[in-house]
């Protein structure tokens, strides 16, 4: 009796096993990215609390892992309130000053946007997680082709790459509501403004190599470009035709 009573037993916890589903272990937020919590802070004290406000933006700048941008020396300072070097004498924008001149495009999804200078690719996977049709000109090989890659491999294949001079912007895709260059001139490329749709903004830090520069917006009324300044900013200067 004892004995069909435990092969009974058995043979309905054997039957358990082969019916019930085993409940996969949860991941926590920490587990499914360790960077979240720097990215969150990253926001929220050099960001949010210098006076960006759009919620957009601030959401692209907390979702886009900025770690997978920089060089693997620099990992640990990702999220640090500086710019980082990428190789070739070229930087990975601060944080704030990304999210500033993002800001300052209004994005919107849907919007046909250019950016002059990919850099290591960041900004533009910013903008791609706006949903922004993104162009972006590079004139370094390699950076083009390690962003380009980069891109794709994390999911941002929308943005398109062209190793050219960006001072003379990607006349193919013209005009743009948005054009947006991470590299400083010593004045405005008139290529440039002249692929700039009508009501398109224009955000560019102009002025002379190794020394600050001035942030500007320019927006296209007609024939006519209104001009605002958005404040002091140190980039790396031209190195194409903008830098003669």
């Amino acid at each position: 009796m004892l004995r069909t009573i435990a092969s009974l037993l058995l043979a309905l916890l054997v039957a358990a096993c082969q019916t019930a589903p085993v409940a996969a272990p949860t991941a926590t937020p920490a587990a499914a990215d360790a960077y979240a919590e720097e990215r969150n802070a990253m926001v929220t004290v050099q960001i949010e609390a210098r006076g960006v406000e759009d919620a957009s933006v601030l959401e692209a700048m907390r979702t886009v892992p900025r770690h997978r941008f920089v060089p693997e020396d620099f990992i640990d300072q990702a999220y640090a309130d500086h710019p980082l070097p990428i190789g070739y004498g070229q930087t990975i924008s601060q944080p704030y000053i990304v999210a500033l001149m993002t800001e300052a495009l209004q994005p919107a999804p849907g919007l046909r946007v250019l950016e002059i200078g990919t850099g290591s690719g960041y900004q533009a996977a910013v903008l791609a997680q706006l949903g922004i049709e993104t162009y972006s000109v590079e004139i370094i090989p390699e950076l083009a082709q390690q962003a380009e890659e980069r891109l794709q491999t994390l999911g941002y294949d929308q943005v398109q790459v062209l190793q050219a001079d960006g001072y003379f912007g990607w006349t193919d895709h013209a005009p743009y509501d948005a054009i947006i260059v991470t590299a400083a001139p010593d004045h405005l490329p008139q290529p440039l403004a002249n692929q700039l749709a009508e009501g398109g903004r224009l955000v560019i830090p102009i002025g002379p190599a190794g020394s600050y520069q001035t942030l500007w917006l320019f927006e296209r009324h007609g024939d006519d470009l209104s001009a605002t300044n958005l404040g002091g900013v140190s980039f790396v200067p031209f190195t194409g035709a903008g830098g003669q």
